[in-house]
């Protein structure tokens, strides 16, 4: 009678996990599922990103906010052929809800804006489920400096959400192990170089702070941001400070209608910059967006901007 017995306990336990489904963290709230999502969007080529390294392809109804602010590369188009973009940037409520959508991964300026049309309690009373980008959530509320455990933890909750831990830990476990043994290769200077995040901008610069991506990106390669006490995470600052701060290279966010030549070549031009280490010397690097923002590309990243930080 004990193996019955135990085998009906045993499916009783089975049926009260699937019922009690997963909760995760979400910025500053809890977010409950009773079931994987079946119907998701993701907002943005790095968090659509996100979406594809996990292979979740087949979950997903659509995607938005990628082609009316960057282009797709090879590898982005393979990994989207088969969906369909909803919307070329920020997606209506009414786009989200029209796709019969349940779930939508995006961030605060990363799909969604604070107290706009779509955030999570506005998408709340059509059954819609939302996951905040972990690197955004510093737009609602306090959050740690950025750095790699905000991609992690992101995917390690998409694997939560939608019941593929194993895989999603194995991916973030080979990362970690990928990283080591590059950073294990390298040879720093004595002191990180100072380095200068320009995104856009010719008035003023939109740069990245202590609280966006490539500040982490930076320190993994052996440099620091020189914005890195800039309590902000993408956001605007002037020349002056700039100039004063003196990075010895500067990094490049590639996307738009200006491209990352132009860029360059408008700090090259610009007299008022002729005295920066970075300029005087010519040494530019470039990321894609898609590699300066949280997501899959992070690793590269920091392979690319180490091999430009130390050349020997």
């Amino acid at each position: 009678m004990k193996t019955p017995l135990l085998a009906l306990l045993g499916l009783a336990f089975l049926a009260a996990s699937a019922l009690a489904g997963t909760t995760v963290k979400s910025c500053n709230r809890s977010v409950s599922f009773d079931a994987p999502p079946k119907a998701a969007i993701s907002n943005d080529v790095n968090l659509t990103e996100m979406m594809l390294v996990l292979g979740l392809a087949d979950r997903m109804v659509g995607y938005t906010g990628i082609s009316g602010w960057k282009t797709l590369d090879e590898e982005m188009r393979a990994g989207v052929k088969e969906l369909k973009e909803l919307s070329e940037k920020y997606p209506t409520r009414e786009v989200i809800v029209g796709a019969d959508a349940d779930f939508f991964f995006a961030g605060w300026n990363y799909g969604m804006k604070v107290g706009g049309d779509v955030t999570p309690e506005t998408l709340e009373p059509f059954g819609v489920k939302v996951y905040e980008l972990t690197e955004s959530c510093i737009h609602i509320g306090p959050k740690d400096k950025v750095s790699m455990e905000d991609m992690y933890d992101d995917l390690l909750n998409l694997g939560r959400i939608f019941a593929i831990e194993d895989t999603a830990q194995a991916l973030v476990a080979g990362y970690k192990a990928e990283l080591a043994a590059f950073a294990a290769t390298v040879k720093t200077g004595d002191a990180p170089l100072r380095v200068f995040v320009y995104d856009s901008g010719e008035d003023a610069p939109f740069t990245a702070g202590r609280y966006a991506m490539p500040t982490a990106l930076i320190e993994a390669a052996g440099g620091i941001n020189i914005m890195d006490d800039f309590e902000k995470s993408w956001a605007t600052v002037n020349w002056e400070a700039v100039v004063e701060r003196d990075p010895e290279v500067i990094v490049i966010v590639n996307y738009g209608d200006v491209t990352a030549e132009q860029k360059i070549g408008f700090m090259k031009s610009n007299p008022a910059f002729a005295a920066i280490d970075a300029v005087r010397n010519d040494r530019f690097v470039v990321l894609d967006y898609v590699e300066a923002t949280p997501g899959p590309r992070n690793i590269r990243a920091i392979k690319k901007l180490a091999a430009a930080f130390w050349p020997n």
